[in-house]
């Protein structure tokens, strides 16, 4: 997947993490392949307590550029676990300020509660992870210093108002990404995802904006290196 990525074009990529063995196992990949970093997270439905000083030592690894994938999800899981999981994420806002790393979000119809927990840390730096909201959404995260990330979801026929995100979103705010095997573009609809296929959602970006593919990779390439600053 690594080779196919490169040989699209795609040559810097992050294996993010989810919970603590897969963590490891992206700091493992990152030191196996030069093309790819590490992220070390703990997903908002794993709930479990994230055990923080096992995280902290994986985020100490020269090649982890991200604490994520971290967040809250209150579509999948509701009552008393929604107050666990905001817990958990004060945890992890924690860890990120203290190894001086982003942070990956995933939201799932928690946008006020999100807000809400960025507020109460100041200097928390990140990306909204696979963006699926409005315009409305986009400038408040955006407002609060946050990056916005597009998959291949833009290229679904029904969603017209993330298409009016990704023209409106800052040049230097945007971010891609695959979420592998996940957010494939809708020519893809009924195969994994993967690294590779970047390109179909970069082109569909690169069109909406009215640039071309070309100045859309260098913007890209410096938006990763600004926000996960190892990726030099």
């Amino acid at each position: 997947m690594v080779e196919q990525a490169v040989a699209a074009g795609v040559t810097r990529l992050i294996a993010v993490g989810v919970d603590l063995d897969r963590s490891a196992n992206a700091v493992s990949l990152s030191h196996a392949y030069e093309e790819v970093w590490a992220g070390v997270g703990h997903h908002p439905l794993e709930l479990t307590d994230p055990d923080i000083g096992a995280m902290r030592q994986l985020a100490q690894d020269e090649m982890v550029v991200v604490i994520g994938e971290i967040g809250l999800d209150f579509e999948h899981i509701g009552g008393p676990h929604r107050d666990l999981q905001v817990q958990h994420l004060d945890d992890l806002f924690r860890l990120a300020t203290e190894v001086d790393l982003p942070v990956s979000i995933h939201n799932r119809g928690a946008s006020t509660e999100l807000l809400t927990v960025i507020s109460k840390h100041s200097g928390i730096r990140g990306v909204m992870h696979y963006f699926a909201l409005d315009w409305g959404w986009a400038q408040r995260f955006l407002e609060v210093g946050f990056y916005l990330s597009f998959a291949g979801l833009v290229t679904r026929p029904s969603r017209d108002e993330l298409r009016e995100v990704v023209k409106h979103c800052p040049a230097d705010r945007l971010l891609l990404e695959t979420d592998s095997p996940y957010g494939n573009a809708q020519k893809r609809m009924s195969i994994p995802n993967r690294p590779a296929y970047l390109l179909d959602t970069a082109e569909a970006v690169a069109a909406l904006r009215g640039i071309s593919l070309e100045q859309l990779a260098d913007q890209e390439r410096q938006n990763a290196i600004t926000l996960f600053q190892k990726m030099k």
